[in-house]
């Protein structure tokens, strides 16, 4: 192993600690930081089930109610980056259990509002928590398992938890509104949320960081926060006034403007908030454009999967997170243990390249599948596929994305790599439910019956996403390194050699 220095030596010995601990206290710690990732992961799900409940119940309109999830979104894309940088600056567990307060506290606030206003705005601070907690999350994983065979197993189940948790929240927002009141969707996250902090507290390796000056750039802060959080309320506002209105071009060229005017930042900044030699990792790079164009094709899936159930298949919420369960159940059963041991066995990358056939392939099942579906096989066939795809390929790109991330950049490239996936996923979504709606409209206006017309929304988009998948398989094949296998996924620090 290499070093720059002395202080890049402490710097290690602060943030390897983690390695020296039992085996038994660092799974524990891991599933602490996954229950806490499933209860912000299962959020953004579970609200979408309840939005019906939430709309009769405060008076919205359907493009106010659409702020319930916009505010939540565009805090929470807005912020991952810049969290996940906080976390290597002044120490991740510290960054955590901020961000879990403040998610905590803002659950609670959705839970008692008695307006749109202030739903509008708990929404916000919970997405900020959201952000806060769940940017550094991954690079704690990465820290606490330095060994290449736990760290696959690590990085498998905290896959499986950021995957499925989207299936789980339409099943569990189901159950909690039709049992209860939406109110509880929200206070349910109590309990779980003190005691996830009193476990952190307790269990979770404490780190100094390396400290403000190594990354305090304020004006890249505000650049990328800007950026981020103007492009996400682009996005999310596209559906209302058209992916080709001033509106949408004109804020996105804004934004796209703040994001130059940060790049160009960070490459003069004496300490950037995020070095651009991040990027000379041919894998971390290749990586991030992966998530970006598989996300889409997930998020798709998903939200127009739930819609092509409840409206054509007349599915209700309950139904609809059932349906679900063979995409949750393939990549539960793959990610937690087998995809590891196919790592090690076969290395990160051709394991990467088989999930995303699969899932390439379950998208174009879906794709050709008759206009009239029933739920098996012509959906059944493609979730049982995305699930086993998704189950190998998500772990394997979470590994060579971190594989050669320093231990004090790897809160800030889990807060990219999540950053990548969220934007990218809302960019590619409203993009491909645009193409569905329009489609849908020229059917109708065919003379068309509705439920056709809708299918054949649907089934536009899914081809597209079948695109998407085959574009990220290329991107794999061609891009990324084959070195970066199980026996090269210790971190190095280098310059200079360490003497024995």
């Amino acid at each position: 192993m290499r070093l720059n220095n002395k202080n890049d030596m402490g710097q290690l010995m602060i943030d390897s600690r983690p390695s020296s601990r039992t085996g038994d206290s660092r799974w524990l710690a891991l599933v602490i930081l996954c229950t806490g990732f499933l209860m912000i992961v299962l959020d953004q799900t579970i609200v979408n089930v309840a939005l019906p409940s939430i709309k009769n119940d405060l008076g919205f309109s359907q493009a106010g109610l659409a702020w319930v999830v916009n505010a939540y979104l565009i805090a929470y894309g807005g912020l991952l980056l810049l969290a996940g940088r906080l976390g290597d600056l002044v120490g991740r567990k510290r960054i955590f259990l901020i961000g879990l307060f403040m998610f905590t506290a803002a659950s609670l606030l959705c839970g008692l509002s008695i307006s749109q206003p202030m739903l509008v705005a708990a929404r916000f601070l919970q997405g900020i928590g959201g952000a806060v907690s769940t940017a550094v999350i991954l690079g704690m994983v990465v820290t606490m398992f330095p060994e290449p065979a736990e760290r696959a197993k690590a990085i498998g189940i905290f896959s499986f938890v950021a995957s499925a948790g989207a299936s789980i929240g339409l099943l569990a927002g189901g159950l909690i509104t039709q049992a209860v009141s939406w109110h509880w969707i929200f206070f349910v996250n109590l309990p779980i949320g003190i005691v996830i902090a009193v476990l952190a507290v307790r269990l979770l390796q404490s780190d100094r960081g390396i400290g403000l000056r190594s990354g305090a750039d304020a004006l890249g802060a505000v650049l990328i926060t800007a950026a981020l959080m103007l492009g996400v309320y682009t996005i999310v506002e596209s559906s209302t006034y058209g992916l080709g209105s001033l509106h949408t071009l004109g804020l996105g060229a804004v934004a796209s403007l703040l994001l130059v005017g940060f790049i160009v930042r960070q490459a003069t900044a004496t300490t950037p908030l995020l070095p651009l030699r991040l990027f000379r990792a041919r894998n971390f790079s290749g990586a991030n454009v992966i998530q970006a164009l598989s996300a889409p094709a997930m998020f798709s899936f998903f939200f127009l999967g739930s819609l092509d159930l409840q409206r054509v298949l007349h599915y209700g919420p309950l139904a609809i997170g059932l349906a679900f369960l063979p995409v949750a159940l393939g990549m539960g059963g793959l990610s937690i243990g087998v995809t590891a041991r196919l790592i090690m066995r076969f290395g990160a990358h051709p394991v990467l390249l088989a999930g995303l056939a699969l899932v390439t392939i379950a998208l174009g099942f879906a794709a050709v599948g008759p206009m009239i579906t029933n739920y098996f096989p012509d959906l059944f066939i493609p979730m049982a596929l995305l699930g086993i795809g998704a189950g190998l390929a998500f772990p394997s790109l979470a590994v060579l994305a971190m594989a050669r991330t320093t231990p004090s950049d790897s809160g800030l490239a889990s807060g990219l790599i999540q950053t990548t996936a969220q934007v990218g996923g809302a960019l590619g979504l409203a993009v491909l439910a645009t193409l569905s709606t329009s489609r849908t409209s020229d059917l109708l206006g065919q003379g068309q019956a509705i439920t056709p017309a809708l299918s054949g929304g649907f089934h536009l988009a899914w081809t597209v996403a079948t695109g998407l998948g085959f574009v990220s398989l290329v991107v794999a094949a061609t891009v990324l390194r084959r070195e970066a296998t199980a026996e090269h996924v210790e971190v190095p620090i280098e310059e200079e050699e360490i003497p024995a």
